[in-house]
């Protein structure tokens, strides 16, 4: 294979990966999280891996 078949293929894979992605669950702005949450009182979602059990 060459170097254009090759990226090609992978540019082809990517934009397929993608659509299947945004076909899945379209993007909603309105529903993301916080990027900056300080004092907010929202608590994180999900877990911390190095947290011991309770």
């Amino acid at each position: 294979m060459t170097r254009r078949t090759t990226a090609g293929v992978a540019m082809a894979m990517l934009i397929l990966l993608i659509a299947a992605d945004l076909t899945a669950s379209p993007p909603n702005p309105y529903r993301q999280p916080a990027i900056v949450a300080l004092g907010s009182g929202a608590a994180s979602a999900g877990g911390f891996c190095g947290a011991l059990p309770e």
